[in-house]
């Protein structure tokens, strides 16, 4: 029997997925056209079905379920995903996952959304065998802390664990990679309601100038209107 899994993919996928999207107005109709669209795209980045015994091709592989509260669920074939990877073993990909989410904490973002930087990480670790020791000896160094698994640890421990990590090179290459992977993504967008497919005037006349209690700048403090060109 096949099990339908939704596979963490790259950009590239997601666009070309995005000409096969279907969607389903009926549930969300409490969103805007932006917004919606922001949705569908988040939901192509992931709509690829996948079976299980296809994915154990890596060295280990992530898996999670999208929250029912999720934009993302109701657009998705599937609420199952999963993260093929080839650098980094099963037990590393979901330490470096926890770690990010203690990093940069969002309570409602999905796994999901976090599982793009284990993504990438997991690029780099495969490419440079000194990036893939750097993340196994952190991930070793974790698991020691906590006495075998650091995922066992209470969240405020984790935290405790993260913050005394700062600086070092473990915490910094999940640092600087987490800091563009976990945002600039549809997935992200989607989430955060942020408008990126409109390019850098998306918001300008759409509600961030309709202030009743400000008086109106004058034109030369306002700095030149952004274009895409």
């Amino acid at each position: 029997m096949k099990t339908t899994i939704i596979p963490i993919v790259t950009s590239d996928h997601a666009r070309h997925a995005l000409g096969h999207e279907h969607a389903h107005p009926h549930e969300h109709s409490h969103e805007t056209g932006d917004e919606h669209r922001a949705a569908k795209a988040a939901a192509a980045a992931l709509r690829i079905p996948l079976t299980r015994r296809e994915l154990l091709r890596g060295t280990g592989v992530l898996m999670g379920t999208l929250a029912f509260s999720s934009v993302l669920s109701t657009l998705a074939p599937s609420r199952a995903w999963a993260l093929e990877l080839q650098g980094l073993d099963t037990h590393q990909g979901e330490v470096i996952l926890a770690f990010t989410r203690q990093l940069y904490p969002h309570p409602t973002l999905d796994n999901a959304v976090y599982a793009l930087v284990v993504k990438d990480l997991d690029a780099k670790a495969k490419a440079d065998p000194a990036v893939r020791q750097q993340l196994a000896d952190g991930v070793k160094q974790l698991d020691a802390q906590a006495g075998s698994d650091w995922l066992k640890r209470t969240p405020s421990d984790q935290a405790k664990d993260v913050a005394s990590l700062a600086g070092t090179p473990f915490f910094n290459t999940i640092r600087s990679t987490a800091v563009v992977s976990l945002y600039a993504n549809t997935m992200a967008y989607a989430h955060f309601g942020y408008g990126a497919s409109e390019g850098d005037g998306g918001y300008l006349n759409k509600g961030f100038n309709s202030l009743s209690w400000l008086p109106n700048p004058p034109a030369a403090a306002s700095g030149p209107i952004p274009t895409d060109s």
